[in-house]
């Protein structure tokens, strides 16, 4: 099975490298355009393209060739999923399953008091008596 896999892959990668090679070759269709407007080799502005030519059917066959292996890898990777070889999906388990969580990741409870720091009090200075605010005249 891993032979499989590692030719299909090899086949998509050279696929993927041909098919961006041959798209960088091709002649666009928006580069005739300055020649219809005194150059004069091209019929029309945005004319009809006419019947494909190498380079475009060539193009598709490596987009056709690319997808299927594609399709084959992932057809291959679910295979050996359903067959056991991969484990199951966390979505198949019950949760009962699921491992619980340990005392030491676990959050307390609320409820309890929170500490605070103590009171950095010198013992030179006296303490400040709780005197009523001056009243504010108008």
């Amino acid at each position: 099975m891993q032979i499989w896999m590692t030719l299909i892959l090899a086949v998509q990668l050279l696929s993927a490298v041909t098919m961006i090679g041959l798209v960088l070759i091709q002649h666009g269709k928006g580069a005739d355009m300055g020649a219809s407007f005194g150059s004069g080799a091209s019929g029309s502005l945005f004319g009809a393209t006419g019947s494909a030519n190498f380079l475009s059917r060539s193009t598709a066959a490596c987009a056709t060739v690319f997808f299927l292996c594609t399709l084959a890898l992932a057809a291959i990777g679910n295979t050996g999923r359903s067959a056991g070889l991969g484990g199951t999906s966390v979505l198949d388990r019950p949760a009962a399953s699921q491992p619980a969580p340990s005392a030491s990741s676990a959050v307390p409870a609320g409820g309890g008091a929170i500490p605070t720091a103590p009171a950095m009090v010198s013992p030179d200075v006296p303490a400040a008596a709780s005197a009523p605010a001056p009243a504010a005249s108008k």
